[in-house]
């Protein structure tokens, strides 16, 4: 395990430790987040080891719009909510495209959690990627996620392969779920973003 500071340079070694199948634990903009790359299914089954007696799908961060389309089909509904949340607190869970992450991530689900994070360590991570990267919190299943660098080395940092440490999480509450593979949109975990926020956005939503 190495401890770095979130530095460009830092994040691009870090970068390349993903892409060599490796983890990493990283801030964002509701807690650390406890990453891999998602096309890489022994990677993504390492990571579920590590979290341990994980029994849903692994969320992803992405870097664009772009990047999300690549995984996920895209609604009218889920562009309204990006327009005004991403970058952001929301996660979205979207149909899939039948191509591309490995089903390990979605637990052969045909669909993913994604959301493009509000900052810049995570953006910059995902980017150099290559656009992706699972974004799970950095905790073991169970505990309270981290929110600083030493909760989530106290919880995972023997396992992991680099941290980036960048400080203290913004928000410090997870992301707000809303699933959007049906005709009605369904929060299925309140967070960061209010159920409010997004009634107001669509408000035929129910929770």
């Amino acid at each position: 395990m190495r401890v770095l500071t979130a530095t460009l340079p830092n994040i691009r070694d870090a970068a390349e430790i993903v892409k060599r199948g490796g983890l990493v634990i990283f801030p964002t903009d509701t807690v650390y987040g406890l990453g891999c790359d998602p096309f890489n299914a022994e990677s993504v089954e390492k990571l579920i080891r590590v979290k341990g007696d994980r029994q849903s799908p692994l969320p992803v961060l992405a870097n664009s719009m772009q990047d999300v389309k690549r995984v996920a089909m895209v609604s009218k509904v889920a562009m309204n909510l990006a327009k005004r949340f991403w970058p952001g607190a929301l996660t979205m869970v979207l149909p899939k495209r039948s191509k591309g992450l490995s089903s390990v991530v979605t637990f052969g689900l045909m669909s993913v959690g994604i959301r493009i994070p509000d900052h810049e360590v995570a953006l910059d991570l995902a980017r150099l990627c290559g656009g992706l990267i699972v974004g799970t919190s950095a905790n073991k299943s169970g505990n309270k996620a981290a929110t600083n660098i030493e909760s989530a080395i106290a919880q995972l940092g023997a396992e992991v392969d680099v941290i980036l440490d960048g400080g203290v999480s913004k928000f410090g509450i997870s992301s707000t779920v809303v699933d959007l593979t049906s005709k009605e949109p369904k929060v299925l975990r309140e967070g960061a973003v209010s159920i409010k926020e997004i009634l107001d956005i669509q408000p035929n939503q129910r929770k």
